[in-house]
């Protein structure tokens, strides 16, 4: 048993060795025959740890890295270990870039919740107030590019096309509008980055 075992692994070396220099050569059948002969298995080894559509993401990653990189591959090892070890190492990489996320994630719900709970709904009422008093008294053609812009999401080429001025004339109109808004309204700023950010 133990020398039919050593004879496939052999042959399956060999063969590996021959489709990795054909794929080195750039032939397209030696990767597709290669994709076949590993993306179950490696897509299998990879959903141990991370969910079957993760690991079958991870998995293409890998094999399109090995046809982008077919000319520069250096394999000390078999073809084999290679493919595995590069997907344990993605495997570990997603995990831990998850477990970033998680944590940002939660941090960010944390802090929301804390400013949440300190909110006073009487300064957003005055905070109402002072921007429409704001905008009011802006000139009417920056408060005209501004609310295009910030308001009804318009690109300074629709904004211009609209008002019938150059693209550059819609973006000095914006940013004095910014200016004037940036001054009027400084004792909110923090509360205002969505606006004049």
């Amino acid at each position: 048993m133990r020398k039919e075992n050593s004879y496939y692994t052999m042959n399956h070396t060999v063969e590996d060795l021959s489709l990795l220099n054909a794929l080195r050569q750039g032939d397209g059948n030696a990767f597709d025959h290669l994709f076949r002969r590993y993306y179950p298995m490696l897509c299998a080894y990879a959903h141990r740890l991370v969910s079957l559509e993760d690991a079958e993401e991870i998995v293409q990653e890998v094999m399109l890295w090995l046809w982008e990189n077919r000319g520069d591959l250096i394999i000390e090892s078999s073809l084999n270990q290679y493919l595995f070890k590069m997907t344990y190492r993605r495997v570990l990489n997603h995990l831990t870039r998850e477990q970033v996320k998680t944590k940002a994630e939660a941090a960010f719900y944390e802090r929301t919740q804390a400013a949440l709970c300190g909110v006073d709904y009487g300064r957003f009422e005055e905070l109402d107030r002072k921007i429409k008093e704001a905008m009011a008294a802006l000139p009417d053609s920056y408060r005209e590019a501004f609310v295009m812009h910030r308001f009804k999401e318009l690109s300074y080429k629709e904004i211009a096309e609209v008002l019938d001025v150059s693209p550059q004339t819609v973006a000095y109109r914006i940013q004095q509008a910014l200016k004037l808004l940036r001054v009027s309204l400084k004792d909110y700023l923090p509360m205002l980055v969505w606006l004049v950010g």
